[in-house]
């Protein structure tokens, strides 16, 4: 289990959500069978829910791995939103590319190759819905870029933001993990006290935080 949530009420929760089938039951058996790290339960049915509340034209995802949480909404925006994904390793760009074109996502997920920093330095435009699910430890330094790119009424989902509930435990704590938990709680005092946005931070998945800006 996470460790973010009683065990009794996470897997309650989670037998409440209907498992996928077709395309994304495929690649969450092939990554689950090779340990390839894809959103929880839980986060994929919130991706799903604001899919379908904002009807999103653009979507930015930090963090592509093989290409499942791309396509999950992809195909809950039936297949009307753009999503640029980032990704910089190499063997998970490969697997993604290969199962957006075999699934026939090519018009609708573009994989941007490189550095998520770097790529956000460099990108244009505005998003309707910004993901961040990769640099688990650069949260904090992806957030003015994603502010920038992000639409008047957008929203940022940040996942992973309570680490197995490291984040809010000093008892947690694995040593080797210490920067990333600092760094994510900078990530959280920094969307929560800016009063210009409005976050809540959901004690589920891995820890979810949604962030937009207050309304003028």
């Amino acid at each position: 289990m996470s460790g973010i949530t009683y065990d009794y009420m996470e897997s309650y929760i989670r037998d409440l959500i209907p498992e996928k089938q077709g395309v994304l039951k495929g690649l969450k058996d092939f990554a689950e069978s090779n340990s390839v790290p894809i959103v929880q339960k839980e986060t994929a049915n919130l991706l799903e829910f604001f899919m379908s509340l904002k009807k999103p034209e653009r979507v930015l995802e930090l963090g592509t791995a093989i290409g499942y949480s791309a396509i999950l909404m992809a195909e809950a925006s039936n297949r009307k939103a753009i999503i640029d994904t980032v990704e910089r390793d190499p063997n998970m760009i490969l697997m993604a590319r290969e199962n957006v074109k075999k699934h026939d996502y090519d018009k609708n997920i573009n994989i941007i190759e490189g550095d998520c920093l770097e790529v956000l330095e460099k990108l244009q435009g505005q998003y309707d819905i910004i993901f961040m699910d990769a640099g688990k430890g650069h949260y904090n330094h992806f957030l003015p870029h994603c502010l920038r790119l992000l639409k008047a009424d957008g929203i940022i989902i940040a996942d992973n933001v309570l680490f197995r509930g490291m984040v809010a435990s000093k008892d947690l704590v694995k040593r080797r993990k210490i920067t990333i938990v600092k760094r994510m709680r900078s990530y959280l005092e920094l969307v929560s006290k800016d009063e210009t946005l409005i976050t809540s931070v959901l004690p589920m998945g891995d820890g979810i935080a949604l962030t937009k800006r207050r309304n003028e």
